[in-house]
């Protein structure tokens, strides 16, 4: 969430900065509410001055045996005016709250503007798109020799847009979960496991309400009301929810495996059809509490943790900086790292890695204390570190050998027990 005095003080610098992220941002009617709960609050303030000094004047004057009923009607007229004003505040204040609630982050000052993703930068890549000398195949066609996952009978199970891993292919689901999880402690990051479904509160802190309310699942009977966590950044940024941390205890790193689920998925094209846009998939999370200083240097450490498992799976790859216009709602910057999928023949993203300044925290009242001066917000970084679904489909369709077989990254034998190719059965 934006701070009400910063846009107070530079509106119109402020709403040209979110128009590059959402022009349909309009500032006006928060500003007008604003400038009402001020002028409220300072009625409010006067109307309590004049009744303290008219009820002092009362005591005197009953002290002195003198008559002051009209003074008590007067007094208690004020109180009545003061009743009126605070419940206009309650709304008003409400009001503004939830259309601030509503404004994205502004974008941090070296990101480039731009409407779509044409308009990203391609920071550094790495590898070669692979040639094959044999008409390749899409994951789908390879699965149907493999037998890794089996969308049918998911189907059954949750409908349309829910993946199931079967046999070899469930195997090396843990693989990749359990290689990047090895990377990221490698890095420096605390291994979480956390709830999978969220409070509202703690998706507000997030930013996922109200702006995606209907992109999420829900649990909402008479004894729940939680949400289907879409990412695990919800739940680790959810784990020091109104806490204060030590200045000394920054920056803190944090990794979680969990299912992620989003209700947006499954709406695609045939082109993305199989693993490449589901209802449900696994996902490495990363995610920091920094102090605002060091939010910058640490957005690069975990985008470099990203590629690291991506350069020891040998997938070629591209990191892009977001421009204004493709960057998420609660990002200040972001950097999206893209494989290369030939069956799609086009980039695809495997992890978003973002700086959300204290947009977050601010919402979750996350704050830090340096020695014993007023509390400041954290920043927070969140990073996929990496998501499995798309990798899943990049290591086979990558690897892909003339008989259908799929030649398995080094870094994963170990955890096949040895296994070093997937063969058609």
């Amino acid at each position: 969430m934006l701070d009400i005095k910063l846009i107070r003080k530079h509106p119109q610098e402020i709403e040209k900065q979110l128009k590059t992220k959402d022009p349909e941002v309009n500032i006006s009617e928060i500003l007008t509410l604003d400038e009402r709960i001020r002028l409220i609050k300072t009625e409010v303030e006067q109307l309590k001055s004049q009744r303290n000094h008219l009820s002092k004047e009362i005591g005197d004057k009953k002290r002195q045996g003198q008559d002051v009923s009209i003074l008590m009607t007067e007094v208690s007229g004020f109180g009545d005016k003061i009743r009126v004003l605070d419940d206009e505040l309650v709304l008003l204040e409400e009001t503004v709250h939830i259309k601030l609630s509503c404004l994205p982050n502004l974008p941090a000052d070296d990101v480039p503007y731009g409407a779509s993703a044409s308009e990203n930068i391609c920071l550094r890549s790495w590898g070669d798109k692979p040639t094959f000398a044999f008409p390749s195949l899409n994951h789908v066609e390879l699965n149907e020799k493999l037998h890794l996952f089996d969308f049918r009978r998911a189907a059954k199970v949750a409908g349309s847009g829910w993946p199931a891993y079967r046999g070899v292919g469930a195997r090396l689901e843990w693989a990749l979960l359990n290689y990047m999880i090895d990377t990221h402690l490698d890095n420096g990051f605390t291994l979480w496991m956390p709830p999978h479904l969220a409070k509202p509160e703690i998706m507000y802190g997030s930013a996922q309400l109200p702006k995606f309310e209907k992109q999420l699942f829900k649990i909402h009977d008479e004894d729940y009301n939680l949400y289907l966590i879409p990412t695990a950044e919800v739940a680790l940024n959810g784990l020091h929810y109104d806490e204060i941390f030590k200045s000394e205890e920054l920056p803190i790193r944090y990794c979680a495996y969990t299912p992620c689920f989003r209700r947006e998925a499954g709406a695609a094209g045939s082109q993305e059809r199989g693993l490449i846009r589901v209802h449900q998939f696994n996902k490495v999370e990363m995610f920091v509490f920094a102090k605002p200083d060091e939010s910058n240097a640490l957005l690069e450490q975990m985008v470099s943790s990203a590629e690291e498992i991506l350069k020891g799976l040998d997938l070629h790859y591209r990191s892009m900086l977001l421009c204004t216009g493709d960057m998420s709602f609660a990002s200040r910057k972001t950097i999206d790292i893209e494989v290369w999928l030939p069956g799609q023949n086009r980039y695809y993203e495997v992890s978003s890695v973002s700086n959300c300044g204290d947009f977050q925290a601010r919402r979750s009242q996350t704050r830090f204390r340096q020695g014993e001066e007023k509390p400041e917000l954290v920043h927070t970084l969140n990073g996929s570190g990496l998501a499995t679904s798309r990798l899943m489909v990049a290591i086979l369709e990558n690897n892909q050998q003339p008989d259908g077989s799929v030649q398995l990254p080094s870094v994963l034998h170990k955890y096949l027990n040895g296994m070093k190719e997937l063969i058609p059965t």
